[in-house]
């Protein structure tokens, strides 16, 4: 299809030894939200880290921007217009909140400025002298966010940005996405909080095993909660 920015085709992926996805099949067009379900283990943040390279082996087809990516090296992917923000955050404690986000490399023009950023993210500005050890969980993940925002990337990997965050800071994540969806970026998350991704995506994956057994747009949402509360639990 003409307007799909990312598919992977019976894609697997190794850490070693472990043999994790098992033929993953999966399309993101320009502009959507897409979520990434399943139980802990299914193999959703593996199949984040096949599309950026960062497995120990991976094989199949990984298309981003009409580009076949999979014998590519990380920051050749990158440069893809790829941006990632990991379950851990990875945020320098040293540096100033501002420091960590003028600290990564543009990836492709067009990122947002600073004070762009800011205006989606007040807390920020308000912290952009603190170190950032000393910043809340929840501020924590909005910088984590944000500074992928500067890079110019198009493409969002976003790995569990709500999880264990309290209610107020998982709100304020959820209009930047719909902001960011706004502008005609893609994004892509795996999320176990159910209630926050729910009215944020236009399609799911539902992934078990390292396979999707399940893919639907949002509007299927109601008729597939039968099979979501049997195989997720909610």
């Amino acid at each position: 299809m003409a307007d799909t920015l990312l598919a992977l085709k019976d894609v697997h992926a190794w850490y070693g030894e472990s043999h994790i996805l098992h033929g993953i099949d999966l399309t993101v067009r320009r502009g959507e939200v897409v979520t990434l379900l399943g139980r802990n283990g299914a193999g959703r943040t593996t199949t984040l880290k096949a599309i950026l390279g960062l497995v120990g082996r991976r094989t199949g087809s990984i298309v981003i921007h009409g580009v076949e990516s999979v014998a590519l090296p990380p920051h050749r992917i990158a440069h893809l217009g790829l941006g990632y923000c990991p379950e851990e955050r990875g945020i320098f404690t040293s540096l100033t909140c501002e420091e960590n986000l003028l600290l990564p490399p543009p990836v492709a023009d067009g990122g947002m400025g600073i004070d762009e950023i800011y205006a989606m993210f007040p807390n920020l500005r308000e912290r952009r002298t603190s170190p950032g050890g000393r910043l809340s969980g929840g501020e924590q993940q909005m910088l984590s966010v944000a500074r992928i925002l500067r890079t110019g990337a198009t493409l969002l990997l976003l790995d569990e940005i709500s999880e264990g965050l309290a209610p107020v800071i998982v709100q304020a994540l959820g209009r930047a996405i719909r902001t960011l969806r706004d502008k005609g970026l893609t994004i892509v998350m795996v999320e176990q909080n159910f209630r926050f991704a729910a009215p944020l995506a236009d399609r799911f994956y539902v992934v078990e095993h390292g396979r999707v057994i399940e893919t639907f747009a949002s509007a299927e949402l109601p008729a597939r909660r039968e099979m979501l509360h049997e195989v997720l639990g909610v």
